[in-house]
């Protein structure tokens, strides 16, 4: 076997093309758009490749054929109890090979060593936790916009290295006209008789002004759970709902609000990835035509919830029930049949308030994906990570 750093153009382009061959059977997978995975590797479009270095690698047989990918981070930017610093890898992808993927994650872990790094957490999106992170464990369905999928045997692969959990991802799904469960529906009827509360969905003629009430609502909600947590700025907040505004659905966003005030949001997007399983990775002019026609003739049928916040004086109150008991309302109305049912991003087994809200308002376990990490010293046990928000 021979294994090759990614140094060309024609290099780039085996890496972004090698899990089509791999999945071609595997009737489940969908293949991501070129450009959203180019763009993890372009310092101009993910600025977080400024805070470290990224390499990614090629495998080949002795025919010469590509059997394996991986990539590597050094600005992971997590650390282990005592401060250990721990690099990442991701968009790895290997034939069903333990010796295969063995070169794989050593040329992973000797380049992370070089920048004195001590473990490695694996797989990871080198950017944000909302796309393209977790081994897939469980669950092995077709995948939303931007979500890991891999078979089966990636997990053998992983475990036998020497990789252990350090926490898992639940994904929750819920049919749109499976009713609220009856602790929930009370809860969000006394809220929603309460004249001080008003919920509703957005309207597309204010999106600034939603940016603004979602920047409020995040900051509060997220800085007291989250260690060295930093404030969405106006001007992310902006990008953020105009990097959604071509597919956003006004019926499906929702805000919350105490005497005039934003406190919370429950934000879905149409799950756009039926409509990217047609275009095979790429998006010209002729596939862009064919993704807006199908956007718009109702071709999505699934919304993805993207997220959902509750500022922390008005959690445990019933406000989860009343956000979700407003949305049902419309989405199961006879004017308004566009979903089926729902997939709830990824919450981290260390947010057990989160999961049981999922739960609550009906949500069933569907996908479970995990996040690994490796310390070098083989002696060093792997802690899970901290619980959050009790």
């Amino acid at each position: 076997m021979k294994l090759l750093p990614v140094e060309s153009a024609k290099h780039e382009r085996e890496f972004i093309n090698m899990p089509a061959v791999l999945y071609k059977t595997d009737a489940n997978y969908i293949q991501p758009l070129d450009a959203d995975i180019e763009s993890v590797f372009d310092p101009k479009q993910n600025k977080r490749l400024l805070q470290g270095q990224v390499m990614r690698w090629l495998l080949y047989n002795s025919q010469n054929k590509l059997i394996g990918r991986i990539a590597a981070y050094t600005g992971h930017k997590e650390f282990g109890k005592n401060g250990e610093p721990v690099g990442g890898v991701g968009f790895f992808e290997c034939i069903n090979d333990q010796t295969a993927a063995n070169m794989l994650f050593d040329a992973a872990k000797n380049w992370l060593q070089g920048f004195g790094m001590e473990g490695m957490d694996g797989p990871v999106n080198f950017g944000e936790r909302d796309r393209w992170w977790g081994l897939l464990i469980d669950g092995f369905l077709p995948p939303a916009y931007c979500m890991n999928y891999n078979p089966p045997y990636y997990r053998q692969l992983f475990e036998n290295y020497g990789f252990k959990v350090y926490f898992k991802q639940y994904t929750f799904y819920r049919r749109i006209d499976d009713p609220v469960p009856e602790k929930y529906r009370l809860r969000a009827e006394k809220v929603l008789n309460d004249p001080l509360y008003a919920f509703g969905h957005i309207h597309k003629k204010d999106l600034a002004g939603y940016a603004m009430q979602f920047r409020k609502v995040y900051n509060e909600a997220w800085a007291p759970i989250h260690k060295d947590f930093k404030p969405m700025t106006e001007v992310q907040a902006q990008q953020l709902i105009n990097s959604m505004k071509p597919i956003i659905d006004e019926k499906i966003m929702y805000f919350g609000y105490y005497k005039k005030e934003p406190i919370a949001f429950f934000i879905c997007l149409p799950d756009i990835n039926p409509i990217v399983k047609l275009l095979h990775g790429k998006f010209n002019l002729f596939a862009k035509l064919r993704f807006w026609w199908h956007l718009k003739t109702g071709y999505c049928n699934r919304m993805f919830g993207v997220v959902f916040g509750v500022s922390p004086e008005h959690q445990q109150k019933g406000v989860e029930s009343a956000l979700i008991m407003t949305a049902s309302r419309v989405l199961q109305s006879e004017g308004y049949k566009r979903y089926h049912d729902m997939e709830l991003t990824w919450i981290g087994d260390f947010n057990p308030k989160m999961v049981n809200i999922a739960r609550g308002i009906g949500g069933k376990l569907y996908k479970t994906h995990a996040t690994y990490r490796k310390w070098f010293d083989e002696t060093k046990p792997v802690e899970r990570h901290e619980i959050i928000g009790l």
